[in-house]
């Protein structure tokens, strides 16, 4: 059964709160140009130190401040000159890809860090969905330390899947590679080297272990309901 337009501007009003103040999803006006405004962060934890942690906020707010760099140059760009062996329009899309991958992956790495008390429950819906798409959740913490332990410079991240209907989780090398379309992420674990090297050398497991015991549950719960919120749209055909 398809899912009317109404249907579709409501469930993602409720979930991204995409409307503001009087304006509706159906009569806001989308510009060419982006600007993007870094969320501020003080954490603190003792399984990181504080001047890793500084230079990863400052280099996460210099790929934001970047993303709105291209953002200005893709607006006034030539795109007939367009072209897939060599042309400014590519690089800048390229690039795109890339700083925005790179943003919005990171913030959600910060958001969901350093817990001191970290803590998951058998009757939260997070535990819940886990369990149920893959098996155990126990198995869940096995595949997701596997991506971990196996992107390149990039990211885990725990997605819903709406071509499968089902959690999964995405090993992300370099920010971009290996991102997929129609996934809504839940739970995101930066490796770049740049998050772990200083405190941890090449010990990535220990970090990785370090960091899955600090999970901030209460807002991947939060995400998680987004995303069952979601699973109706991302799972039907749109339109009439």
């Amino acid at each position: 059964m398809a899912i009317k337009d109404e249907d579709i501007m409501k469930i993602i009003s409720e979930t991204f709160s995409a409307a503001r103040g009087d304006e509706t999803p159906k009569t806001r006006l989308v510009e060419s140009a982006y600007v993007l405004q870094p969320k501020s962060y003080s954490i603190e934890t003792d399984v990181l130190s504080s001047k890793a942690l500084n230079a990863n906020i400052a280099d996460f707010e210099n790929t934001v401040k970047v993303s709105n760099e291209i953002s200005a140059k893709l607006d006034s760009v030539d795109r007939s000159s367009a072209n897939y062996k060599d042309s400014e329009f590519r690089e800048l899309k390229t690039a795109e890809a890339t700083c925005l991958a790179d943003a919005f992956l990171t913030s959600l790495h910060l958001d969901n860090i350093a817990d001191p008390v970290s803590q998951i429950t058998m009757d939260s819906l997070s535990y819940m969905r886990l369990a149920r798409d893959f098996g155990t959740f126990e198995d869940w913490q096995k595949d997701f330390i596997a991506c971990a332990m196996s992107a390149r410079n990039g990211f885990a991240v725990t997605v819903y899947n709406g071509f499968l209907n089902r959690y999964m989780n995405l090993m992300v090398d370099d920010s971009a590679v290996g991102l997929m379309y129609n996934c809504y992420p839940v739970i995101c674990l930066s490796v770049k080297e740049s998050f772990y090297f200083r405190d941890y050398l090449d010990d990535r497991k220990s970090y990785i272990f370090a960091m899955m015991k600090e999970l901030r549950w209460p807002l991947i719960e939060k995400r998680v309901k987004k995303a069952d919120k979601l699973a109706r749209l991302l799972s039907q055909p749109l339109g009439e």
